[in-house]
């Protein structure tokens, strides 16, 4: 091992005061790490300054609005964090339908205002790979524009991902979001990253949520993203949410708009695949 060199295995004991028995030993992140008496742990790291600090108080904020299981921190520091291991099982019906309503409920813990950040958590955060800025706003449609399309449009057109003719586009959809937007709802406490691969289902059949980009925002962000990637049971999800609490009339016909954000942030991490289907998005949208 390189002198002054921290593996995970390392952190893991430094961080919980307890002896690692197994794994640990490779540098890859997230690691899979056993604790003396049996316990495993995930170990990970994050390089990107602030990253661990806004993915813990992130994931202890979805926590206390005790709603939607997530993993419980045993401890961090600025690099490495460090979360109890969710043994997982296959999906089942009756806990998406239990996953819908507990969706619907931490939303409905909400947030000060839209872009707030978790307490403790920084205003310049992250989306799996890409900065997120969590600055507060009082209109979604503004604070939307603003925050989470615009910068995303620029980001990719630097990068030759979208054309500049292109990104008028998404400036139209910008301009039409206080019609487009639907009703007015109250900031809703989001996980912010709610694709897939960051909702475990877990072996207790009750699922858990990892991986936060957690603010204040609409809900029908998070509903959107679920439906970006695919999800298992996804109706069943949506069945349970419609029943604690129903979206606004129309919230599937404004997918698209609230999809536009992570589609955009995959254009810039991933290339023009992502940049053509937030093109479609953004245009559907204005055929509307």
């Amino acid at each position: 091992m390189t002198k002054g060199y921290e593996g995970p295995g390392e952190a893991a004991a430094r961080l919980t005061g307890r002896p690692v028995v197994a794994g640990g030993t490779a540098s890859g992140s997230p690691a899979e790490v056993t604790l003396a008496g049996g316990t495993p742990v995930m170990v990970k790291r994050g390089d990107a300054p602030g990253a661990v600090r806004a993915e813990v108080a992130g994931l202890r904020w979805l926590a206390a609005a005790d709603a939607v299981r997530v993993p419980e921190v045993l401890g961090h520091d600025e690099r490495w964090m460090v979360t109890e291991r969710v043994p997982t099982g296959p999906a089942g019906p009756g806990a998406a339908m239990r996953f819908g309503h507990a969706l619907a409920a931490l939303h409905a813990a909400g947030a000060p205002r839209f872009g707030t950040p978790p307490p403790d958590g920084p205003e310049d955060a992250y989306i799996g790979l890409a900065p997120m800025r969590n600055v507060p706003g009082t209109d979604w449609p503004a604070w939307y524009a603003e925050h989470r399309v615009l910068p995303y449009v620029r980001g990719a057109v630097d990068r030759g991902t979208l054309r500049p003719a292109e990104a008028t586009v998404f400036e139209r959809v910008c301009e039409r979001l206080p019609d487009l937007a639907g009703p007015a709802e109250p900031p809703a406490r989001l996980h912010g990253d709610l694709w897939n691969g960051n909702v475990l289902w877990g072996a207790d059949d009750v699922v858990r949520l990892i991986d936060p980009a957690a603010h204040g925002g609409h809900r029908e962000t998070d509903l959107a993203m679920l439906r970006l990637f695919g999800c298992p049971h996804l109706e069943r999800v949506l069945a349970g949410y419609e029943e604690a609490a129903p979206p606004a009339e129309g919230w599937r016909e404004r997918v698209g708009v609230h999809q536009l954000f992570p589609l955009l942030v995959h254009a810039v991490l991933f290339g023009r695949g992502y940049a053509e289907r937030a093109l479609e998005a953004a245009r559907d949208a204005l055929a509307r």
